[in-house]
């Protein structure tokens, strides 16, 4: 279906892909993956023809339907349940059709338009838009609300679902999981399972391409190699290969033995809870994959206090918000050691409940009684946002501790892979996984005994993502983890809270637990939107062989007033001769008489059929 022979690439005098050779066949899902900078979003452009290459290094069919995920969305006054319907280019072609044969009043094509548009599933497509939008997090209230009164991570939800929304053979998926909380991205995990076409995915997000990919592309050294499988079976087959090269032999042999000490650790104190179980398989699937990782620049630890209170903080009977209330009858304690993560939908107030635990919004009711020795490393949605983009890392570190010498800073810094002139460089030059490193290097300078971190995966390639996974495994303190990173979740905590319905309660569970949860409500807020939908749909369909009906019985009554307006006027004009009323020609003026009444007759009753079905097809419409 898609095939790149012998592909040659060069982009600003760096070579991305060098004599490659790949073919991804009709209904193939394929992760494409591989270090920033490697080519992965510029594959994408060669294959929307946005880079030119040699014709023949890049071959599909010429009718091939491809949709792909726009990263820019206009603020502009379009409803946002017509933009998704967009998606459908066809469809809103052959409502324009309509609309203009409507409009000149060419009804004989209006059948033929009416049946296409029919077969294009045109009656249902409000329907599957609206289910999109409540999949991606919409409520039912956001339908009809312009584009420009959603922030610009909803409006990518907006693009998304107009992907989603558009017929394709072969979709381009460049991180849709950006901007997406949990629930939805489950949601789109199970849609993306039941797509028929093909589909390419960009992401960094392990668990979303095990669940959404059955192939890997790897792009590495200039070059694409395809893995059959997940990503965690691509992770376990390149451990294999990796740990073939003897040059890395004792490198891997270190890796796997750190990696072995927290698994061993942690899993002793494992319950048979079914969440620690979970948590016990996550650790037990990075033991095979660690190997995978050996060649990552990056590896870091987050420090800790030794001084500890117990509990480190408590909420009891406390409101939480802002002006009003988001959260109520928040009981919450967390102890030393504890390892908690936060579910619950977009907006339902796990932000809130860290930011109030942080102590940086006031409760609205109750108490926050923090230990002696509470020390917090709070890691915020926008924390890269709020670093100062003037100064470099190394005056951040050195403002947080003007004793140390710039020798101690510079090897601090090391170890978060800031090393030679990049210490010293502005800000502003560093890439979003730069400056979130540089935000996890702040943190643990500080040595906090209990971090809390809202979403801290954003940014962050896979390579960098492990290592965070690694350096939370390793962290001693206490965690409070919001993330819609699934493995990272799996991998570092212990049991959940779930935050909804202005309530904050123990989740008893594990994340295959959630998504059944979650799925179900998805399933049943669809299936609530159909309900709504479905009479008026089932009305469509049927209105649709009506509307044909009456547009045929329409075009025969034209054309026999058309004939009987003729005889009339033929019978007029004869009726006009004077000579016609001479005695001698009585009889048949007699007989003209007859036949103009008979005639005229005829015009009025077929003038009046004709305006009963233009104005039931006009009710129709």
């Amino acid at each position: 279906m898609l095939s790149f022979n012998n592909l040659e690439l060069v982009l600003g005098g760096k070579t991305l892909f060098d004599d490659v050779s790949l073919t991804i066949h009709h209904h193939q899902k394929v992760g494409l993956i591989g270090a920033n900078g490697t080519g992965k979003t510029s594959l994408f452009k060669v294959i929307k023809k946005e880079i030119e290459v040699d014709q023949s290094s890049v071959s599909y069919p010429n009718d091939l339907r491809i949709s792909y995920l726009a990263q820019e969305v206009p603020a502009s006054d379009e409803i946002a349940l017509q933009y998704v319907l967009s998606g459908d280019y066809r469809l809103l072609e052959i409502q324009h059709e309509i609309e203009l044969a409507e409009k000149e009043e060419k009804f004989e094509i209006l059948a033929e338009l009416y049946e296409t548009y029919s077969a294009l599933d045109g009656y249902s497509a409000k329907s599957k838009a609206e289910q999109l939008m409540v999949g991606l997090g919409f409520k039912s209230e956001d339908f009809n609300k312009p584009l420009k009164d959603f922030s610009g991570g909803w409006r990518v939800r907006l693009n998304l679902a107009k992907t989603l929304m558009q017929p394709s053979d072969l979709m381009l998926l460049d991180e849709p999981t950006n901007h997406l909380d949990l629930d939805a991205i489950l949601w789109l995990s199970n849609w993306i399972k039941s797509f028929p076409g093909a589909l390419i995915l960009i992401s960094h997000d392990r668990d979303f391409l095990d669940d959404c990919v059955s192939f890997i592309a790897h792009l590495y050294h200039q070059s694409i190699e395809l893995y059959s499988g997940n990503f965690t079976q691509f992770e376990i087959l390149r451990a294999a290969k990796l740990a073939e090269i003897q040059s890395n032999y004792v490198k891997q042999q270190k890796e796997v033995a750190h990696m072995q000490s927290f698994i061993n650790r942690f899993k002793a104190k494992a319950t048979k809870a079914r969440q620690a179980q979970s948590r016990v398989k996550a650790l037990e699937k990075m033991e095979l994959i660690a190997p995978a990782h050996i060649d990552s620049p990056f590896n870091f630890t987050i420090s800790e206090t030794e001084k500890i209170s117990n509990p480190l903080i408590s909420l009891s009977d406390s409101s939480l918000g802002y002006n009003t209330p988001i959260l109520s009858m928040v009981n919450l304690s967390i102890a030393p050691g504890d390892r908690i993560g936060l579910l619950g939908p977009n907006g339902a107030g796990k932000s809130t409940l860290i930011k109030s635990i942080v102590g940086s919004i006031s409760l609205i009711d109750g108490q926050r009684e923090a230990g002696t020795n509470f020390k917090v490393g709070y890691f915020s949605q926008h924390q890269v946002d709020d670093l100062d983009l003037s100064i470099s890392a190394f005056t951040h570190i050195q403002r947080l501790d003007e004793t140390q010498t710039e020798k101690q800073i510079r090897t601090y810094l090391g170890g978060f892979n800031f090393k030679g002139d990049k210490v010293k460089d502005p800000i502003h030059l560093f890439s979003g996984g730069e400056k979130a490193r540089l935000a996890f290097a702040i943190i643990s300078y500080q040595k906090p005994n209990i971090l809390l971190m809202d979403e801290p995966t954003n940014h962050l390639d896979m390579e960098m993502r492990h290592a965070l996974t690694i350096a939370l495994q390793t962290f001693r303190g206490a965690i409070l983890l919001i993330s819609h990173d699934r493995h990272l979740l799996n991998s570092s905590v212990d049991h959940f809270y779930l935050v909804d319905n202005g309530r904050v309660d123990i989740f008893n569970g594990d994340l295959n637990d959630y998504k059944n949860y979650i799925l179900d409500i998805k399933s049943s807020d669809i299936k609530e939107t159909k309900k709504k939908v479905k009479s008026s749909k089932d009305n469509k369909e049927d209105n649709s062989k009506l509307i044909k009906s009456l547009n045929i019985e329409i075009s025969k009554l034209e054309k026999r007033l058309l004939r009987l307006n003729t005889k009339l006027d033929e019978a007029n004009l004869k009726l006009a001769d004077p000579d016609l009323y001479k005695d001698d020609s009585s009889d048949n003026l007699q007989d003209l008489i007859r036949n103009q009444l008979e005639l005229s007759n005829e015009v009025e009753l077929a003038d009046q059929e004709w305006m009963d079905k233009v104005t039931h097809l006009e009710s129709l419409s």
